[in-house]
């Protein structure tokens, strides 16, 4: 028996934004997690969606925070999109890049022709966050995917975590093409397709990985999706209201506040909690009616109310029988 939920894993692949790092910032406790994974063995990688840096430099973003990571544990949407493209097309083709610097680096790498206007006759598009795109380049973009060329999107996550609360994401960007095209991407490389997390087991040798991430549309489904294992830790975009209202393909096994939950024993993360008691909290079913009571940790309680919700019970239908419940329900939104 595992003394911890991550002991029972081979690889724990984590998301980075609003799970690792906020923007620039390092998430408390973020560093010392990984540092205690590697003390014991356990093989680390970071997926993210984000592709507005490589590889290289997400390592030295990350170890510059005090967070350990080599080029080698990364992998990103961009370097995915970028192999996938020189896959499908000869080498020197040109592909119109919207997106970061990172993005025609890799398409560059990759032995493609970045270019930046549909008068170059580009045979894809590819679509990656980048702080600085604008109306020019999405209208360029627009021309050439009319004009015939394939049309990649690194990601299609609408908002990406910050300090300040959740700013837009490649997937609004992407909304934008969405709209002026009257269609979907032809090709969407990262989560929640399961490519990033299956490379990552593959290069690991892993038999038995877990995936760490803060959303449920993306880091969840993207887990579940690869048939692997996954944790929501609530430091980032998904909240309490929205685990307890996830559908079945986005649903994690665990959940915990933070990267600290993975050093929890495993039954006291699972999701959801079996029986009508956990940590002080009691939960009872009438019906499509559901009434919290009790007091402690507001995992516990989700944990609990996942039971009843992911099982047929309006969120709207749950109700408090305790002043501490009350509190909790109300700070969730329910």
């Amino acid at each position: 028996m595992s003394d911890h939920l991550a002991a029972g894993y081979d690889l724990v692949i984590f998301d980075l934004d609003g799970v690792v790092f906020l923007i620039d910032k390092p998430i408390p406790g973020a560093a010392e997690a990984v540092d205690r994974l590697r003390s014991g063995g356990t093989p680390i990688a970071y997926a993210t969606n984000n592709a507005s840096r490589r590889a290289a430099d997400v390592a030295t973003l990350l170890t510059g925070m005090g967070v350990s990571a080599t080029p080698a544990e990364v992998l990103t949407s961009a370097g995915a999109a970028a192999a996938l493209l020189a896959e499908r097309f000869p080498a020197g083709a040109p592909v119109l890049v919207v997106g970061a610097e990172a993005l025609r680096a890799e398409v560059r790498d990759a032995g493609l022709t970045p270019v930046g206007s549909a008068e170059d006759e580009p045979v894809a598009v590819v679509q990656g966050y980048g702080p600085e795109v604008g109306w020019k380049v999405l209208s360029e973009a627009a021309l050439a995917v009319r004009a015939g060329a394939a049309w990649f999107a690194t990601n299609t996550d609408r908002t990406l975590p910050s300090p300040r609360g959740p700013l837009p994401g490649n997937g609004s960007l992407v909304a934008v093409l969405r709209t002026a095209l009257d269609r979907e991407p032809d090709v969407v490389v990262g989560k929640p397709q399961p490519g990033l997390f299956t490379t990552a087991a593959t290069l690991s040798r892993a038999d038995r990985p877990l995936a760490v991430g803060d959303r449920l549309d993306t880091d969840i489904q993207g887990a579940v999706g690869a048939g692997m294992d996954s944790l929501l830790v609530l430091t980032g975009v998904s909240g309490p209201a929205d685990l307890l209202a996830a559908p079945a393909e986005r649903r994690p096994a665990f959940v915990a506040a933070d990267l600290s939950g993975l050093f929890r024993p495993a039954d006291e993360a699972r999701v959801p909690a079996t029986g009508g008691e956990a940590g002080g909290w009691r939960v009872s079913r009438d019906g499509d009616r559901a009434v919290l009571d009790g007091s402690g940790d507001p995992v516990d309680a989700l944990r609990l109310l996942c039971g009843v919700t992911w099982d047929g019970v309006p969120v709207a239908a749950v109700e408090a029988g305790s002043p501490a419940a009350g509190e909790l329900l109300r700070d969730w939104g329910v």
